[in-house]
């Protein structure tokens, strides 16, 4: 499982012309499932990912956590994360997990982050074709896997 996690100042996700999912400060999250994650990977990674000292305390140090700010989490499947670029020209995806397996992964940890997590929780819509907007604050952009 893998988290490419940006703190924004604001974010949405529209499908079919419409807002699905939209937070203020807080983080945006795009998340790749691999054929081999489990329930687990992600359950370690909410904890890992809402505790991550990223937001800037009163002397302007990272050393608040999105918890901390109360802020708010838009999470996004986002498959082309497992893209392998090595050879050719045209990205690989055998390493994303299908559907089957993926949203079922997905769908939990949405769950678990919903049930963990006191504040906001957004997400975008499994398999659509969704527009992302968002406003990097820092920017500050890691991956977490």
């Amino acid at each position: 499982m893998k988290l490419l996690v940006q703190r924004v100042s604001s974010a949405s996700v529209t499908t079919d012309n419409q807002v699905v999912g939209q937070i203020g400060t807080g983080l945006l999250v795009f998340l790749g499932i691999t054929h081999t994650d489990t329930r687990h990977d992600g359950e370690r990674l909410i904890d890992k990912l809402i505790h991550l000292r990223i937001f800037n305390d009163e002397s302007g140090k990272m050393n608040r956590s999105v918890t901390d700010t109360h802020g708010g989490i838009l999470v996004i499947s986002q498959f082309t994360l497992y893209g392998h670029c090595q050879k050719g020209r045209r990205p690989s995806y055998k390493a994303s997990a299908p559907s089957d397996i993926s949203e079922p992964l997905y769908q939990h940890f949405l769950g678990h982050l919903q049930h963990t997590y006191a504040y906001t929780v957004e997400s975008g819509t499994f398999g659509a074709d969704m527009t992302v907007a968002l406003v990097n604050d820092g920017p500050v952009t890691l991956i977490l896997e």
